[in-house]
């Protein structure tokens, strides 16, 4: 169990994305990627607000958590440009930040609810373990590039996705990890059981918009809600 004031929330923007160029700040819905999830976060009823950063470089993305008077981590260009390494790089703030603990949001799931972003944060605060990761279920059949099944059959003669075992999907929105760990190139504690904990969410709210054609049916499934 974790002491609420040793668990900070960080969401970490940029402008450089190289599939869809400038997707935090373009007009979505009526509204932004960035806007849309710091606006919920505003309205958290576990979060204490004096937890949550935002972590970005350029003052474009900084004026729009003025605006929602989110805390600010100016993120160096270094780490605003890193294309993946080192962690240290990337999440330069493990070691600037007094907390123990982060829970990292991404801002491209716009679908993401609230409520479930309470109920992670709640349940890492409550939980013993180091990591803890989103993820969805998935009840489907699977081959290796070996064209191996990976997909255990339970001895059935036919598909029937009724009678397999799940087997679960990074929903790449949530994730929580030590602090101290990052400067090691670890992230979310080691990788072997128990670490890090699942979160089970819908798949629906872990849509991710990593792609154009995501964009454009994010911003569908959105204005649908």
């Amino acid at each position: 169990m974790k002491k609420i004031e040793d668990v900070c929330v960080v969401v970490q923007a940029r402008l450089g994305s190289q599939r869809v160029p400038g997707k935090m700040l373009r007009p979505f819905a009526g509204s932004t990627l960035t806007d849309i999830l710091l606006d919920k976060l505003k309205f958290s009823q576990v979060i204490p607000k004096k937890n949550i950063f935002f972590s970005a470089y350029e003052q474009e993305l900084k004026d729009v958590a003025h605006k929602h008077r989110i805390q600010i981590y100016d993120r160096s260009e270094k780490s605003a440009n890193s294309e993946g390494n080192p962690l240290s790089e990337i999440y330069e703030w493990h070691d600037k930040l007094p907390f123990k603990y982060v829970v990292l949001i991404s801002a491209c799931n716009p679908l993401l609810k609230l409520q479930t972003i309470d109920d992670f944060f709640q349940k890492y605060l409550m939980s013993d373990n180091d990591g803890q990761f989103a993820v969805f279920e998935k009840k489907q059949y699977y081959w290796s590039e070996e064209e191996k099944p990976i997909t255990d059959w339970q001895g059935s003669p036919i598909m029937n996705t009724k009678f397999i075992k799940p087997i679960y999907e990074a929903a790449h929105c949530l994730y929580a990890s030590r602090l101290d760990v990052i400067k090691d190139g670890c992230w979310m504690g080691d990788t072997s059981p128990p670490e890090p904990k699942l979160f089970v969410m819908d798949e629906l709210e872990a849509f991710d918009i990593d792609h154009e054609w995501q964009f454009k049916i994010g911003e569908q499934l959105y204005g649908n809600l």
